[in-house]
């Protein structure tokens, strides 16, 4: 019997299931009552608003994706991202969007690696001692330019499954087929003159359309030579920059100690990498082109016209090549030299321009147009005359080679094409083909006819490959000026990231680079000298100046520090010594160890505005992105500029994302204000700020420094403005002593430095009780002079101008107010001391 079932519907479904078959069958009835035309219009106007719902679904999610693409574009143009494995994927703007570029970091163990072939190099012939070459080396085609060369190369191309190395295979690919298209043009053309001799239309018709099939397939072998020598010549730049970029742009801070440590590429690297680099990467890439494939050719062709001319074609060949290579070698100026000289000249006068657009408006104060103009005229001249030298002697070079290479090499190659014809015992296959067929002369006539256009072909062809083997020997001088300039700032990089500086010889000067022994402690909770003396460094090989002989303190977190003194006694060299721009030649120097949040963070007397957006310029050297990553927004941005008294920037210059050139936009104090905003972003533990309010006025100087303060940054000032005293705990005096090269370090508010203001103020007051005095002298002085003008034997007036003269009373009431004023100040000074001693007590 089978069981009831449990499935039984409630009366709730069962209402619902009549309510629903209720107005279905309303509906059904309604719409049979309805006309054709009214169905209709029912159904478009459902259709129609199903269709415009579905349409502004799409657009609004269309728009809701654009915005969301726009701020992504706009963080990744504005920054960049850290890869696990090191590198960094950087969007470039690529015609309407953004191109992702992934740049992988050289490897500090391909530096170690690569040292010993730039600061090493072997101490042979041609190579000097073994030391880095100097800026002012003469190159020349020698066994150092070998080396130079290869050791770029290695850099250059660093593996051989590297992009490179492909794109040099692919190329020595074309050059073979280039020269394999000559080979076959050269027989064409022979086959095209015997069978026009001939009077062979078929056979002649025939070869027009395989020399214009074998014409497209060479031009585009040209075309492709041509574009894979300039990806050469850009992978081989690509690759040297990202080097030398690594080298000089990181924490060792090269970019700064290669121009005013080291010195040893002069006044800077712009010149080394924008121009240098870019001439070497193009006659490298050239050179594979122009060196490469003719070699390549003389082999081929000399093979062929070997077998077409015989043994004493191929001799008088050879000895043709070596003749004409001794000739032009012995003759040819130096021009690797030339175009060493004639880069640093441009480099020099690019410099002073360069220097004129960093003070133009300190030369514009001084109306110094007319002196810049005599300094850039004059290197110009010189400049000028260098190059009109070198053009004078390729005038008479390129005479004597195109007179070689063209007219001579053409005339000796008709007499080698005709040996088959008058010498057929020493012919080769031409002259035994002429004893074989002496009998047929009118077929052999023909054929003569096509071996001389074939041979003649491959002389031309060779006479090209020889001319360009020639002309290499210049290119190759030329190359090596540029291989020797690149050499030098790779070599010096490499000595300035190592502080490879060695004693090259005899007593080392003092405080030179090579005598660096103190020692620098990252990760001290603290700022920390201990006997250091501070040095302003020379340029390497010299020595240093001694500011200071032995400089010890300590500042812990909370102890505000202000360094003062007059200027040049090393206020500043104290911060250039704590960032490690300057060397610690004696003693230890701690500090905390990371730069930025936590940390230590420096505010420059110079405020350096980046390229960017207003953003940028708050959170540099932050990216978009890492002000993500710290959860930082615009509305904090926002209040960090009210704190700076910047908070009006936005809105003045039309939001964050705006673009200026901001160094001519801000004002002085704007730009100095921009660098506490930068401060407050960073929120370090302590902050050295080098005359960093020296335009800012002095209520808006003393908000920043309690914002400061109540961020619960320590503060380490260098200043000349005493007024900065009350908020700092100690003062660090530079310039004591009867040389001026000795320091005190000393609390705030102490009894010592209240008894020097009020004994200040005592001879304040002791002036100007002498005014009286003064006043008294000048009233008996106007009386004596007033009665000493007589005109024989009469007593006269005394003239209206020294009746009515009153500047020597208007000096001395002048003067009495300037002392006046200065003991004001300094009474209020020594009671904001007295108020600072009895809070420390």
């Amino acid at each position: 019997m089978a069981a009831p079932s449990n499935l039984r519907r409630t009366a709730a479904e069962d209402a619902l299931a009549a309510f629903i078959e209720k107005w279905t069958t309303r509906a059904r009835s309604r719409l049979r009552n309805t006309s054709r035309a009214t169905r209709i219009l029912a159904t478009l106007a459902l259709t129609t608003s199903i269709v415009v719902g579905f349409e502004g679904t799409r657009r609004r999610w269309k728009r809701q994706h654009h915005e969301r693409e726009q701020g992504r574009k706009l963080v990744r143009t504005n920054s960049w991202l850290h890869n696990k494995d090191g590198s960094r994927t950087i969007y470039v703007p690529y015609k309407q969007s953004t191109s992702k570029v992934t740049i992988h970091t050289t490897n500090p163990l391909t530096f170690e690696a690569h040292r010993r072939l730039f600061l090493n190099p072997p101490r042979v012939s041609g190579l000097g001692d073994g030391t880095v070459p100097s800026a002012q080396t003469k190159p020349g085609l020698n066994l150092a330019f070998l080396h130079q060369f290869l050791s770029l190369m290695s850099i250059m191309i660093p593996r051989w499954s590297s992009k490179e190395a492909g794109l040099l295979l692919s190329h020595g690919i074309f050059l073979m087929l280039r020269t394999y298209l000559s080979l076959v043009v050269a027989r064409l053309d022979g086959e095209l003159v015997r069978d026009l001799v001939a009077g062979n239309g078929k056979s002649f018709l025939w070869g027009i359309l395989k020399w214009c099939g074998l014409g497209g397939f060479a031009s585009y072998t040209n075309a492709m030579i041509k574009y894979l020598e300039s990806k050469v010549s850009i992978a081989f730049r690509t690759r040297l920059t990202r080097y030398i970029h690594d080298l000089y742009l990181n924490d060792n801070l090269n970019y700064y100690k290669l121009s005013n440590l080291d010195g040893g590429v002069g006044q800077g690297a712009d010149q080394f990498i924008t121009q240098d680099l870019t001439l070497f990467c193009a006659a490298a890439a050239n050179l594979y082109s122009s060196l490469g494939k003719p070699f390549v050719d003389l082999c081929v062709f000399n093979f062929q016209l070997y077998r077409s001319l015989g043994p004493l074609a191929l001799s008088g060949l050879l000895s043709n090549y070596f003749l004409t290579a001794s000739i032009l070698r012995r003759l040819s100026p130096p021009f690797g030299k030339l175009k060493a000289v004639e880069g640093r000249k441009e480099g020099d006068f690019r410099s002073l321009h360069a220097r004129l657009i960093a003070n133009a408006e300190e030369v514009a104060f001084y109306g110094g147009a007319d002196m810049e103009k005599t300094f850039l005229n004059k290197e110009y001249k010189s400049l000028k005359s260098w190059m009109e030298g070198i053009y004078m002697l390729k005038i008479r070079y390129n005479i004597l080679e195109d007179f070689i290479l063209k007219y001579s090499w053409s005339a000796y190659g008709y007499l080698l094409a005709s040996l088959p014809v008058f010498l057929p015992a020493w012919g080769g296959i031409g002259g035994a083909a002429e004893m074989v067929e002496s009998a047929e002369k009118g077929g052999r006539e023909r054929n003569r006819m096509k071996d001389f256009i074939t041979n003649k072909r491959l002389m031309l062809s060779l006479a090209d490959a020889g001319g360009r083997m020639m002309y290499s020997i210049k290119d190759l001088a030329e190359l090596a000026g540029y291989t020797s300039r690149v050499y030098t700032l790779i070599s010096t990089l490499h000595r300035v990231h190592a502080d490879a500086y060695y004693l090259r010889g005899g007593q080392n000067e003092l405080y030179a680079l090579s005598d660096v022994q103190g020692t620098i402690q990252k990760g001290f909770d603290g700022v920390r000298f201990e006997h250091v003396p501070v040095v302003a460094p020379g340029l390497w090989p010299q020595g240093g100046d001694e500011l200071l002989e032995s400089l010890s303190m300590i500042v812990r977190s909370g102890e505000h520090l202000l360094i003062s003194g007059p200027n040049g006694v090393g206020k500043s060299a104290i911060a250039r010594i704590l960032a490690g721009l300057w060397p610690v030649y004696r003693g230890l120097v701690s500090r905390p160890k990371n730069m930025g949040q936590d940390g230590i963070m420096f505010l420059p007397q110079r405020p350096y505005l980046s390229p960017g957006t207003l953003r940028d310029q708050v959170i540099y050297p932050d990216g978009h992105v890492d002000m993500r990553q710290k959860r930082k927004s615009e509305d904090d941005l926002k209040r960090i500029l009210d704190e700076a008294r910047l908070g009006y920037l936005p809105d003045r210059e039309g939001g964050w994302d705006t673009r200026k050139e901001w160094k001519d936009v801000l004002s002085g104090g704007e730009k100095q204000r921009m660098g506490f905003a930068r401060l407050l972003y960073h929120e370090p533990q302590y902050a050295i700020i080098d005359e960093g309010t020296s335009a800012v006025s002095s209520d808006v100087e003393g908000l920043l420094y309690e914002t400061c303060k109540e961020k619960g940054i320590t503060l380490i000032t260098i200043s000349t403005r005493a007024s900065l005293k009350k908020y700092h705990t100690f003062n660090l005096m530079l310039g004591m002593g009867e040389q001026g090269d000795a320091w005190e370090f000393e609390r705030i508010g102490t009894e010592r430095e209240k008894m020097q203001v009020e004994k200040e103020l005592q001879e304040l007051r002791e002036r100007l009780a002498q005014v009286d005095e003064w006043k008294k002298r000048r009233d008996e002085i106007e009386q004596e002079l007033a009665s000493v003008w007589t005109e024989k034997g009469e007593t006269l007036d005394a003239p209206e101008y020294i009746e009515q003269s009153g500047e020597s009373e208007v000096l001395i009431e002048q003067e009495a107010e300037e002392h006046q004023s200065e003991a004001e100040e300094h009474q209020s000074e020594a009671e904001e001391h007295q108020s600072a001693a009895e809070e420390h007590q």
